[in-house]
């Protein structure tokens, strides 16, 4: 039986380009050199994680149980880190602000009326001329 290969972060940090891209997943080393093209995210994806420890970044998008089960064809060893990596900082979308909600008025019940009746005139009309 094989030995298992022990990928530090050094080890990791070697393949991080899109002819060698190792990603570490939950402790996991898996070699995805050969599904880059395959990614449904796109190899960009990919990329930005490349020769590091993804687990968060994989756990945000929401894999599906499809997606784990072909990575455990990718698999190529075990990760251990010894505690001095560095995070790759988050970065986030500027949030929009909120936009205030319309004052109500009085008549907008009637104008739902009024609006709802003209659709409804509208289809008539229409199966009568067609």
């Amino acid at each position: 039986m094989a030995e298992t290969k022990i990928y530090s972060s050094a080890d990791l940090a070697k393949h991080n380009t899109k002819d060698s891209l190792f990603l570490a997943i939950h402790g996991k080393v898996y070699d995805c050199s050969g599904f880059i093209d395959e990614h449904p995210g796109g190899e960009e994806v990919l990329l930005d994680e490349a020769g590091r420890d993804a687990s968060e970044s994989f756990e945000d998008v929401g894999h599906s149980d499809e997606a784990r089960d072909i990575m455990s064809k990718l698999y190529v060893g075990e990760y251990k880190t010894d505690g001095t990596e560095k995070t790759k900082p988050k970065t986030y979308a500027s949030t929009p602000k909120p936009i205030p909600a319309a004052e109500p008025s009085g008549d907008s019940g009637s104008l739902q009326y009024a609006l709802a009746l003209a659709v409804v005139a509208g289809c008539v009309i229409w199966k009568v001329l067609l």
